[in-house]
This record gives C-alpha cells, sequence and structure tokens, in this order.
C-alpha cells in the first residue's frame, strides 16, 4: 500500500514541527516491521505461520483488505444510527432530537466521555491507574462542543454489523491460533476519533491480573482485533511499542521521563486502510494521540482471551465488577460468539462459517433471532476483564 500523508490541522504550537516529523518518521518505521498483508492461511488449514511469527514478534499485526465495500456500509449505516441517538450530554436521558438516547437505560458503563482533544485518563487512578502519564492536550476549536464521546462498549447490543464482524471466520481462525481452539471473550467496543475533536488514550499497557504470576507470558492477557471504517494515520491511530508484550510490566512513567516527551522514540504507529483489521497484543505499550488531524478514525474492537487465562480467575474490576470467571459464566459469555456466527452466515452466505470448537463439542447451535437480540441487552456485565 502507499504510504499515507500525515496531516497536522490543529496547531501544537512551538511542538508543531517536531510533532509532524515524530509522526512521519513513524510511519516510516512501522512499515519497515514486515507486519502486515491479507489473513493467509498454511497448508494446514490455520493461520499462516509467517503471521504469527510476526504478531509474537511485533505484538501487532495488520490484516490488508479483510473487509469489503459491502460490510464497510453496513458498518457506517450503523455507526451513524449510533451517533444520532447519542445524549444531548452527559448523564441526559435523551438524545438532541428528545428520543430517549443510547444506553439510557443500560446499568453496565457504555458512554465514555472527554473534553475535545482531551486525555481523561491519562495521569488519574482510572482502570486501575494503569495511564500514569498524560498526554499533551492541544487547543480545541472555538465552536468544538464541551464534551464529546469517545469510547462506546458493549457495542454488540447496537450494532447487528459489528456483531457479523465479530463471527468474521479469518478473524476468529487468527483467535484460534493465537489463544488456542477454545478461547473466550473479552469485550467489544467502538472508538471514536473525530477530526479536531477526538481524545487521546495515554500510554498504558492493558490486564491487571497476571502480571505477578509465574505463568506469565507473551499472551497471558489476550488481544484486540482493530477494524477500521475509514482507515488511520499516523495522526489519529494507535502507537504500539514493538516487542513490549515480551518485557513484562513497563515503566511508563520512567520511558516518558527518559525520553523527555510522551512522544515515545521507539513507537511505531497502526497504519490501515478502510477495511484492514489490526490485532494488538494487550500487554504492548500503546496509546494515541488527540486527533488534530483532518481524517476521522473509527475503530471497532473486539477481543479474546485464553480459557486458562480467565478459567478459575478474579477479573481485574476494570470493566466490571471483581468476580471469579467460572464454567458457568464464559459459557454465557460466549454465546455471542454463536450468535455472531450464525448472523454472519445470514448477512454473508458465500464464506464458510468458523467453527467454534467448545459450542461444536457441546453439540450446542446458537441461532441469531429476535429473542437472542432481546437477550443482548447489558450482556458486557458478563465481560471476562483480566
Amino acid at each position: 500500500m502507499n504510504k499515507p500523508i500525515t496531516r497536522l490541522e490543529v496547531d501544537y504550537g512551538p511542538e508543531q514541527a517536531a510533532m509532524q516529523a515524530y509522526l512521519r518518521e513513524g510511519e516510516r518505521r512501522a512499515f519497515a516491521l514486515g507486519n502486515r498483508g491479507p489473513i493467509r492461511f498454511g497448508t494446514d488449514g490455520r493461520i499462516h505461520p509467517d503471521i504469527l511469527e510476526a504478531y509474537w514478534r511485533c505484538g501487532f499485526y495488520v490484516f490488508e483488505g479483510v473487509l469489503g465495500a459491502e460490510e464497510l456500509a453496513d458498518i457506517e449505516a450503523d455507526i451513524h444510527a449510533i451517533q444520532d441517538r447519542l445524549p444531548s450530554e452527559r448523564g441526559s436521558p435523551v438524545d438532541a432530537k428528545g428520543r430517549p438516547a443510547l444506553a439510557a437505560d443500560c446499568e453496565a458503563p457504555v458512554l465514555f466521555w472527554s473534553r475535545p482533544l482531551g486525555d481523561p485518563m491519562g495521569g488519574t487512578q482510572a482502570a486501575n491507574g494503569r495511564h500514569p502519564v498524560k498526554m499533551f492536550e492541544p487547543r480545541a476549536s472555538e465552536d468544538a462542543p464541551k464534551e464529546i464521546v469517545y469510547l462506546i462498549l458493549g457495542t454488540l447490543q447496537f450494532s447487528e454489523a459489528h456483531l457479523r464482524l465479530y463471527g468474521h471466520p479469518g478473524l476468529l481462525a487468527m483467535a484460534a491460533a493465537v489463544n488456542g481452539d477454545d478461547f473466550v471473550p473479552f469485550n467489544e467496543a467502538i472508538f471514536i476519533k473525530e477530526p479536531g475533536r477526538g481524545a487521546s488514550v495515554a500510554w498504558h499497557q492493558d490486564g491487571v491480573t497476571h502480571w505477578e504470576s509465574p505463568d506469565l507470558d507473551a499472551g497471558s492477557h489476550g488481544f484486540n482485533f482493530m477494524a477500521q471504517l475509514y482507515g488511520c494515520t499516523a495522526a489519529n491511530g494507535v502507537w504500539v511499542v514493538p516487542g513490549s508484550h515480551r518485557r513484562g510490566r513497563a515503566d511508563i512513567r520512567a520511558m516518558v521521563a527518559a525520553a523527555g516527551t510522551e512522544r515515545l522514540p521507539e513507537a511505531v504507529p497502526i497504519i490501515c486502510r478502510p477495511g484492514d483489521v489490526a490485532i494488538t497484543n494487550r500487554q504492548t505499550v500503546h496509546g494515541s494521540f488527540a486527533n488534530t488531524s483532518p481524517d476521522w478514525r473509527v475503530t471497532l474492537n473486539f477481543g479474546f482471551h485464553r480459557r486458562r487465562s480467565v478459567l478459575g480467575v478474579t477479573g481485574g474490576g476494570v470493566h466490571n465488577a471483581p468476580a471469579v470467571y467460572d464454567e458457568a459464566r464464559i459459557r454465557e459469555r460466549a454465546r455471542v460468539i454463536g450468535y455472531a456466527i450464525d448472523a454472519r452466515r445470514r448477512r454473508f452466505p458465500a464464506e464458510t462459517p468458523h467453527v467454534y470448537r467448545p459450542h461444536a463439542e457441546a453439540g450446542e447451535t446458537w441461532r441469531w433471532d429476535a429473542a437472542a437480540k432481546a437477550g443482548m441487552k447489558d450482556y458486557n456485565l458478563l465481560d471476562l476483564s483480566i
């Protein structure tokens, strides 16, 4: 693919030239990693070993051209419908048209707000304090709203297109290759990076439960898929420190202090075109800058864990109340895999659906219908957060 031209439209002040140079150098190093290409399979029908080698080496991989125009149009329509139903302001039960707002009746956490171009998590104790350093916050335009929604959780209950994406056979094959055929869900989300307004996400590592375990390895806290509706650039995308997933818990505060800036010199951006899907190890040091570019980024996230990383473990309390994850909890949360596979089969009948081993071995058939859809409300209260 041709390298995108990174543009900045919001002024970084005296740091403008340095930021522009950082973005361009990051792009150059990102394309030199050798960790991108289409979904490919080996002679055994499983994900090609070259892909797995690059993923485990770098901590992320970009699958190119996963989603076609028809599926992207479905996703875009759902994104527009979701945005149209957002509350008129934080805490409002109604949207801008006076209708009941999205998630107004949900018990689970759904909507996360920020000042335009702000960093709502950095330097706070939110999410167990895993974002220790605040990112630079550029000044938004005078006509920007007081707050914006930058993150939506539990999104499979609001978007059937996201549910169908969740059941993509190639992506589920990658989940099985990384986490085993009995992989289990984590959570789902949509990140919205509006041009000139989108919030930053401070440098962090995901995962809170296994850092001190003697069995800790590079895959203990799972991964996230990140499907791109409009693509992403160095200016609006996620940045990753390659290989950091293999080094245990990082001292991010010390890393930023050594660099003298939050522009970590070893980090690279995830660069995608529309329809590309990145997989990112949750143990990587990663984050994103405020979207000072003129380009939208809309990312559909969905993650998976190893079953052995979850079963019998007490959740970390980031996405829901701490609880011990037993077989019943895992089975109930994994129903969305069955729903997603069936929903995708109906929309894309030419594809060969993924066979999820735990459902096949149990003889379970999950059907996506009106009753299943009604039962999805607040499903993310059961997220398997480690």
